[in-house]
């Protein structure tokens, strides 16, 4: 359950991550402080240095800070060193992109145990898209809306982004193979829902949220509980 281990904050964003949305901005920031750390892991094959650019500009504009931390590979996520940087953060931001390099690169690595550590400690941890995506477990695979494995900071939820308010051919498959104590959250861009340290949620931002228990439409109160990793 939850509550029975101490961790920070969770943030699971839908997507397009500081393109100026105050709402979930100043929402993470009052959660995780003024300084943030950004792993563009997912975007390492796309480009990961606009990703951190991006967010070090939106961070400026709110009276913040922010640094790359660029683990685009799995020898980087065994690096002591870029471990050591992630263990000492506080604000810990996964970028969008591929949510399957994402944790082919992640799982079971230096810089994911020193990222279970600093959430352990109290650390936010946000990710959105592919971020998100994978920090659950299980993961949908985004080529056509099955389950894989996922990275399981928390266990029986699923993240869908970029979802505008219909049901897609692959959500509607995605609730089909969902066994039926997992939640199927579909989440706007701009959007996020937030496992907050006392193991209460909240919704953050102004794009749509639908979670799903079973195939069928609930309420945020279906995560109460789930299992953290």
């Amino acid at each position: 359950m939850v509550g029975l281990s101490p961790h920070g904050p969770l943030a699971l964003v839908g997507g397009g991550e500081w393109l100026g949305d105050d709402a979930i901005d100043k929402r993470l920031l009052e959660l995780g402080g003024d300084h943030v750390l950004v792993l563009p892991t997912a975007a390492a094959y796309e480009n990961p240095a606009a990703a951190v650019a991006t967010a070090t500009k939106r961070y400026q504009d709110l009276g913040a800070t922010a640094d790359g931390c660029m683990v685009l590979s799995r020898s980087d996520a065994e690096s002591a060193i870029l471990a050591d940087e992630v263990r000492e953060a506080k604000f810990i931001y996964l970028s969008g992109g591929s949510p399957l390099h994402l944790r082919v690169t992640l799982k079971d690595s230096l810089v994911f145990d020193a990222l279970r550590f600093a959430w352990h400690n109290g650390a936010l941890v946000a990710g959105s898209s592919a971020g998100a995506m994978a920090l659950t477990d299980p993961m949908i695979d985004p080529r056509g809306g099955a389950f894989t494995v996922g990275l399981g900071l928390v266990s029986d939820v699923a993240v869908m982004p970029h979802y505008r308010a219909e049901r897609s051919a692959q959500l509607e498959r995605t609730l089909s193979l969902a066994d039926s104590s997992c939640a199927v959250v579909a989440l706007g861009e701009a959007t996020g829902v937030i496992l907050l340290s006392d193991g209460t949620w909240e919704i953050a931002g102004s794009g749509p949220v639908e979670v799903f228990l079973g195939g069928h439409e609930t309420g945020i109160e279906a995560l109460a509980g789930k299992r953290i990793g």
